[in-house]
């Protein structure tokens, strides 16, 4: 039943939040509730007794998890989802989920109590000395860098309104996280029932790029001699992956997923290069980066004076996240990446190649993408040993889950070459923003998404740490989530002690056992924390264990619908 003015006269705002969520399209809301909650709470109970259809609300044990899991159930749907905090300080706590979200252009609609206004004399006003405690001169300051978009609800009959708002704000181009805070005493009050059970009144706005600058990024592309294309945060849809695949397959154009967030292409195809497309990059005389925010390492390779540059994307000069971003764009095509990727393909097929100069690419890209499958590969087995190698449980990971619909999710665990996967949404990696503890919610949430799909959280120990495991853990089993989590453990900050040794190359750091600032020793029994929440568990200290390892870990996840937790002991990186 949906809310109607005919059947109620009025419902509190608390309880027509949800109910207008529920229009919105919005299945749940992940939420950490307090003491600005009693009229959500009370409002969700009218709410259900008056038979209004309504999201439902999850409670999630800590914020950051609750960010992170409506991050994740985006990234498998398209559909943007609710987050409910407690006024500054659980907004606080979610505020590194949502840069996170910021820098991955996921929409979220989330909200937050604020500590009453009044002192006195109104209905919801403050009473416990929490009330003045969490008062702030601007609490929207916490998270506003981070939002397209925020408002504070001044008055009940405001709820549809706003909620169209910011819903249409946060579905435009580029998507992004949404802001709304709610003072309690405006959620005390009654709500009118007009437009609590309709759709957005204000549709999103999708920009596409212009005909003059598709025609003029087909003809470089059709005419490139040496082109490649550099993907990052991949296709956008299936029928893109598709479509992108048949192209560059069709042109023989390398593609490289240079510090890919998701795939683009199958790894297996013959188009498919490098991590690292260094010496391509540098010939190159057409690159077509597609939704990248970092497209290749300045100091590292980048690509020739006279070779043209088409960027591609939602914000292809994240003009509106990044204040400053210098890399090259002769060629700007703004839209969302599935449609404008699809228009490209469509405007160069117009064209005709050179069918020699295609004949000659294909035959080199052929021979390079298969030395460069059979150097992973063989660099991956030689760390079949104990403690094992990054890239030993990577290609163990890749060759486990073949014939399986499944993703891994990535949070400097599993590193991409290795694993070799061939299927859209197969792989999802932490935002380039680097806020800890991403990946475990973000796999919950995508595994609350698709409850079918072969879920995989692989992360470092110190990520692992920072994903607030008992939360995770707790609502995996309170939810019956069967994730699979593989910690990677070297005991250190693996990433620190190889930024430092990156950047002073051959200095001390890079000779030293003992890294100031990056040892997590002794580490804890990870295995202890899931299993407080009955989940499966296994230590595997050697590498050439570690196959039928992953084979039970996923006989229990597909045949027990149980989550499980291998604690796997990795070496350090410079250690060989």
């Amino acid at each position: 039943m949906t809310f109607s003015a005919k059947d109620n006269a009025s419902i509190s705002a608390g309880g027509a939040l949800f109910g207008k969520l529920k229009a919105l399209g919005v299945e749940y809301v992940f939420a950490n509730s307090g003491t600005d909650f009693p009229p959500i709470i009370e409002g969700l109970i009218e709410a259900r007794e008056k038979g209004i259809d309504l999201p439902q609300a999850i409670t999630v044990p800590h914020e950051h998890v609750a960010v992170g899991m409506a991050h994740g159930f985006y990234q498998m749907t398209g559909n943007a989802q609710a987050v409910m905090l407690h006024t500054n300080v659980g907004l606080s706590n979610g505020a590194t989920g949502l840069i996170n979200a910021a820098c991955d252009q996921v929409p979220m609609f989330v909200m937050s109590g604020r500590t009453p206004v009044a002192e006195g004399s109104r209905f919801g006003a403050r009473t416990v000395p929490i009330g003045w405690g969490q008062e702030m001169f601007d609490q929207t300051a916490l998270v506003r860098e981070a939002c397209k978009w925020d408002y504070e609800l001044r008055f009940s009959d405001q709820v549809s309104s706003v909620l169209d708002r910011g819903w249409s704000i946060a579905n435009s181009t580029p998507k992004g996280p949404v802001y709304l805070s709610l003072p309690r005493e405006v959620l005390c009050e009654a709500c009118p029932p007009e437009g609590l059970d309709e759709p957005s009144k204000l549709q999103p706005a999708q920009t596409s790029p212009s005909r003059k600058a598709l025609t003029r990024a087909a003809k470089l592309l059709s005419q490139a001699e040496r082109p490649l294309i550099i993907a990052q945060r991949g296709p956008g849809s299936q029928d893109a992956f598709d479509a992108l695949t048949a192209f560059v397959e069709d042109l023989a154009i390398p593609v490289s997923h240079y510090w890919a967030n998701q795939i683009s292409i199958p790894m297996t195809s013959y188009c498919h290069v490098g991590w690292f497309p260094d010496e391509l990059l540098q010939d190159a005389d057409v690159v077509l980066v597609i939704d990248a925010l970092a497209p290749w390492w300045p100091d590292r390779a980048a690509p020739a004076e006279h070779a043209k540059i088409i960027q591609l994307g939602p914000d292809p000069l994240f003009a509106r996240s990044v204040p400053m971003r210098s890399f090259r764009s002769d060629v700007t095509l703004s839209g969302e990446t599935s449609e404008t990727i699809m228009e490209l393909i469509d405007e160069t097929r117009k064209n005709t190649p050179d069918s020699k100069m295609v004949g000659q690419r294909k035959k080199t890209l052929s021979a390079v993408s298969a030395a460069e499958r059979t150097r992973v590969a063989e660099l991956s087995e030689q760390g079949c040993r104990s403690p094992m190698t990054k890239d030993w449980v990577s290609l163990c990971l890749g060759q486990a889950i073949k014939g399986h619909k499944a993703t891994v999710f990535h949070e400097l665990g599993c590193p991409l070459p290795p694993l070799q996967l061939e299927h859209y949404q197969s792989y999802v990696q932490e935002p380039h923003s680097g806020g800890l503890g991403w990946g475990l919610p973000a796999a919950i949430g995508a595994q609350l998404a698709d409850p079918d799909r072969l879920i995989f959280a692989t992360m470092g120990d110190g990520s692992y740490m920072f994903a607030n495991p008992t939360a995770c853990h707790q609502i995996c089993e309170a939810l019956g989530l069967p994730v699979i989590t593989l910690v990677l453990n070297n005991e250190e900050w693996g990433a620190v002690r190889h930024s430092v040794s990156g950047l002073y190359k051959g200095g001390l750091a890079s000779k030293s056992n003992d890294v100031p600032l990056t040892s997590l020793r002794p580490s804890p029994d990870f295995t202890k924390t899931a299993e407080a929440s009955r989940a499966y568990t296994q230590t595997v200290l050697d590498g050439a264990s570690l196959p039928d390892a992953l084979e039970k870990a996923i006989e229990v996840a597909t045949q027990e619908k149980r989550q499980v937790l291998l604690n796997i002991s990795i070496e350090r990186e410079d250690s060989h």
